[in-house]
C-alpha cells in the first residue's frame, strides 16, 4: 500500500514540476508589443533610450532621444523563447540578443526589462501599464508614441 502512494507522490511532483517549468513563471511580463524605456527625462537635454518590438510584422526599434536630439535603429527580429535573432536592415550587422522581462517596482514603472547581447540600446529598461503597443499599430505611430512618452511634460 505505501509503495503506490510513493510512486502517485512522485508523479503528482514531477507533474507539478514540469508545469512550472513550462509554464510562465508568476511575475514574468511579455516583452513584445510594449513600449520599454531606461528613464523618464527631467530636464530637456537628459537623453531616454526606448526599446520596442513589434510581433505582427516582426520588427522593433532602439532609440536614443533628448527634447532636441534623437536618433533610432529599426531591426526585424525571429524569437525562440528569450532569445531574438536581430538583423538591423540599415547595415545589415546580425546579431543574437537575450530579453528577459519581470514585474517589479523600480523607478515608478511597473515592469523591468534585460537585454544582454545587444551592441544598441541599453541593458535595463522599465515600462508601465498602459504602454502596450496593439499589433495593429503601424510602426511610424509607435516611434511616435515613444517619442511622447520620453518627452518632457511642457
Amino acid at each position: 500500500m505505501k509503495k503506490p502512494l510513493l510512486i502517485l507522490g512522485l508523479v503528482v511532483v514531477g507533474v507539478l514540476a514540469l508545469a512550472r517549468w513550462t509554464i510562465r513563471r508568476d511575475g514574468d511580463v511579455a516583452v513584445f508589443d510594449r513600449i520599454w524605456i531606461d528613464q523618464l527625462p527631467s530636464k530637456p537635454k537628459d537623453t531616454g533610450n526606448a526599446f520596442a518590438a513589434i510581433t505582427k510584422q516582426p520588427l522593433g526599434v532602439f532609440q536614443a532621444a533628448s527634447q532636441y536630439k534623437g536618433s533610432f535603429e529599426i531591426f526585424s527580429y525571429k524569437a525562440n523563447g528569450d532569445e531574438l535573432q536581430v538583423v538591423y536592415p540599415q547595415t545589415d550587422d546580425k546579431e543574437k540578443i537575450r530579453v528577459r522581462a519581470w514585474k517589479c517596482k523600480e523607478r515608478d514603472m511597473e515592469y523591468c526589462l534585460e537585454v544582454s547581447g545587444a551592441t544598441r540600446g541599453v541593458k535595463r529598461y522599465h515600462s508601465r501599464r498602459g504602454w502596450e503597443i496593439d499589433e495593429s499599430t503601424p510602426l511610424e505611430q509607435t516611434l511616435s508614441r515613444i517619442e511622447s512618452i520620453v518627452r518632457l511634460p511642457n
